[in-house]
């Protein structure tokens, strides 16, 4: 394969370690208008019920997934997919194991917020089993944009 169809056989899928934090937030400052500071991803070290986990391909950090677990419902907070690796599964495969981490806590639903701007991460979510509950007003700064407040059922088969 050439360099920009980068294989994914060899994914990993793991919790993130102190020596991540570089990698993820200068992915993070990559993906995102209004990025989380390193400070945020360090308060997700070592916690139980909330946490991040890394995609990693040949010992290179594709993409992250955040999460809380909480009084029977578990919330997506954060994933990202570096560019030259979407379109190849990551996300399909950080949302896969955030699935099992909620179930294996016995959560009902799972929730998200995703702007209404970005289609590409609506539609996965969508094929994913995600429907919109409703909508937060202003609630991203930059830019200044709605949440769509998104849920899926994991009881449902």
């Amino acid at each position: 394969m050439s360099q920009s169809d980068p294989q994914t056989t060899n994914l990993i899928i793991r919790p993130m370690c102190r020596s991540d934090l570089y990698n993820i937030v200068i992915l993070e400052t990559q993906i995102f208008p209004d990025p989380w500071p390193m400070a945020a991803f360090e308060e997700e070290l070592n916690q139980d019920y909330r946490g991040i986990i890394v995609a990693e391909v040949d010992n290179f950090l594709t993409g992250y997934a955040g999460f809380i677990i909480a009084a029977g419902e578990a919330q997506l907070t954060n994933i990202g997919v570096a560019q030259e690796y979407r379109g190849k599964s990551i996300a399909k495969s950080l949302l896969n194991r955030i699935f099992e981490i909620a179930k294996k806590a016995d959560c009902d639903y799972i929730f998200l917020d995703v702007r209404p701007s970005n289609k590409a991460a609506i539609n996965i979510y969508e094929k994913f089993g995600f429907s919109e509950l409703y909508r937060r007003p202003n609630y991203y700064r930059i830019p200044p944009e709605d949440a769509i407040v998104m849920v899926k059922n994991l009881r449902e088969v």
